[in-house]
């Protein structure tokens, strides 16, 4: 068979059998006018341009560049048969674009990552590649969010309240340089992470490179309530217009989201049988408005108190009323919460949030729509409601998940008060009497035995009073045990009150004669007191906190007697009253005990059901 050499593209190339029809060439080293190495192979068709796609690396002019270049051509070829190579020139722009028409997004989610994209990642990696996209780059890409919201050049320059022509007021200053939120980070990073599976699996590229990229950890939740006395005033305040009021008192109550609010309609409410059915929401997005399902696409059905429903009934008759007036009927599917007299509209739930907001504002409390949700949670919550039920009068899915997670420090607190209670309910302890007399006379461990050999040397008459021990070293070899065994032995002599430690002096002898233990042998929980050994004082000065549902309404130091019930609810109902409550619902505070200056919880009152009634 007849061979020959041809060049083709600066390349020695073997070709075998003349007259045999040759397999195209895959791929190409071309020399550049710099000396460096073009390296090109074919890669098919681009699927989104519909052109031809190749794969190029360049290698630079040196002594091993023709090596290089042929190892190149080997490595790309490879890539394209083991079907590892980027398919398609297609930039970040190009893949959002495709990603954006097909996923199956709420409109208002949908228009809130178009606006993330359109905002931060376009100008910013929108002309990369997809095929050059990597974990470097990704980091660098989050650390120039975390720099500046705005992306600026970092050359200063004034900020206006809007690009259009304006007349310039006090919005005008100078830009500083603000972060973009961790929450707004994770969310772009979730966009780019969808779109790039779709790029893997209409296999535009091999692997998803934002899988090796770390974007900021999920901030911690911190829900913020209300306190109850900024409940009271906001309440008093809505009050003023009574459609209003309901709605504030309704979102409190349920804790429903602000487009759930505006989308009950009146065949939801069941003032028979005291429940709301919730099924739909209404979404905005600047003037456009729409009903769609709720956020967690699930129907719920929450129960209604007596006063809520009683409330309900009275504006419905108001909003019949309204219409009569007008010569109006009621709309067949009308709205609970409307401004059309006839309830055929819904409440835009953006003028819900303005009209709150200005409410609050006017009373100086910082809140918005969003946190009487988290009130009627943390009240739950507080009343010992499980978690599991918060949960499902929430909408939260995951069976109480998110609600654990987001409330963690009022469930913390409501386990407190459960073990208060359990603590309450249990059996008194057996007496220490019985305890010290059996140390002495049946001793279970080494220090015991110790201690009460020296006790009856004492009482034998071989050590007087003001004597002094031996030293702890001696006593230990004498009876055959540890040093610390003996130290033990020695400090259960102090508290049966036979000894004094004098610290650097030894051990002093106090009473050699037979005594009654039961009187010296402190209680556990109160043998930390500072007292002198053998006494218990009654009185002591205690830190006091009164809360009411969990909240806290009043902080005080006082003298009193932890064992005394009537003085503990004396001191409570004072407190109750000074701080606007009323006595009669005694029976929902509680007041937490800690000795002055202290940390540690001592107990928490709670006042007998029979003297709350």
């Amino acid at each position: 068979m007849e061979s020959h050499v041809v060049r083709v593209a600066g390349t020695l190339l073997l070709m075998a059998g003349a007259g045999r029809r040759q397999k195209r060439q895959r791929g190409s080293i071309e020399e550049l006018p710099s000396g460096s190495l073009r390296v090109t192979v074919y890669a098919g068709i681009d699927p989104v341009t519909k052109r031809r796609h190749y794969l190029r690396e360049v290698i630079p002019p040196g002594p091993s560049t023709r090596k290089e270049a042929d190892k190149a051509l080997r490595r790309l070829a490879g890539l394209v048969d083991e079907r590892r190579n980027p398919r398609t020139n297609a930039t970040v722009d190009q893949l959002l674009d495709r990603h954006f028409e097909l996923v199956g997004l709420e409109r208002s989610t949908l228009a809130t990552y178009v606006g993330y994209a359109d905002k931060h990642i376009r100008p910013l990696i929108g002309g990369v590649q997809v095929g050059a996209l990597d974990a470097d780059l990704f980091d660098s890409f989050y650390a120039e969010l975390r720099r500046c919201r705005e992306h600026c050049d970092r050359r200063p320059y004034v900020e206006h309240r809007t690009k259009r022509p304006h007349e310039c007021d006090a919005r005008r200053r100078p830009h500083s340089c603000t972060s973009l939120g961790a929450s707004t980070i994770r969310q772009i990073h979730f966009i780019l992470s969808g779109a790039l599976k779709r790029a893997v699996r209409w296999r535009w590229i091999a692997t998803n490179p934002i899988v090796e990229a770390e974007p900021p950890p999920a901030p911690k939740p911190s829900p913020r309530p209300p306190t109850a006395q900024e409940a009271a005033q906001i309440l008093a305040e809505a009050w003023k217009d009574p459609d209003w009021g309901l709605l504030v008192w309704v979102a409190m109550v349920t804790g429903l989201r602000r487009g759930e609010l505006c989308g009950i309609r009146w065949r939801h409410v069941d003032l028979t049988g005291g429940v709301l059915a919730l099924e739909r929401s209404i979404g905005q997005r600047s003037a456009e408005t729409w009903e769609k399902d709720t956020k967690t696409h699930q129907h719920r059905r929450i129960a209604l108190d007596p006063q809520t429903v009683d409330l309900l009934r009275e504006h419905r008759q108001r909003c019949a009323g309204r219409a009569e007036a007008l010569g109006l009927e009621p709309a067949k599917d009308a709205f609970v919460f409307s401004l059309a007299p006839d309830g055929s509209t819904h409440l835009l739930p953006d003028s819900v949030s303005q009209r709150y907001g200005k409410l609050a504002k006017r009373l100086g409390i910082q809140t918005s729509i969003h946190k009487p949700r988290h009130y009627s949670a943390t009240e739950l919550i507080a009343a010992g409601v499980d978690v599991r039920t918060v949960a499902g009068r929430l909408g939260h899915g995951g069976g109480g998940t998110t609600t654990l997670r987001v409330y963690a420090a009022w469930v913390s607190e409501s386990d407190q008060r459960a073990a208060a209670g359990l603590f309450s309910r249990m059996p008194a302890r057996p007496a220490n009497g019985a305890r010290a007399e059996q140390t002495i006379t049946e001793p279970r461990h080494p220090y015991e035995a110790v201690a009460a050999a020296l006790r009856r040397e004492m009482e034998a008459g071989s050590v007087t009073v003001g004597e002094q021990l031996p030293a702890i070293k001696n006593l230990a070899e004498a009876h055959g045990v540890s040093a610390a065994t003996a130290q033990r032995a020695v400090s259960l002599l102090q508290t049966w009150g036979y000894v004094e430690v004098l610290p650097g002096r030894g051990v002093r002898v106090l009473y050699t004669d037979p005594i009654d233990t039961t009187d010296h042998l402190p209680d556990p929980a109160s043998s930390s007191n500072g007292s002198p050994l053998g006494e218990h004082p009654r009185r002591q000065l205690f830190d006091l906190v009164i809360r009411h549902r969990g909240t806290v309404v009043a902080r005080l130091t006082t003298e009193l007697d932890r064992t005394n019930a009537a003085e503990l609810r004396e001191v409570m109902s004072a407190a109750v009253r000074r701080s606007g409550g009323d006595d009669a619902d005694i029976g929902e505070y509680e007041m937490e005990l800690r000795e002055a200056g202290e940390d540690e919880l001592v107990t928490t009152f709670v006042a007998p059901v029979s003297s709350c009634r």
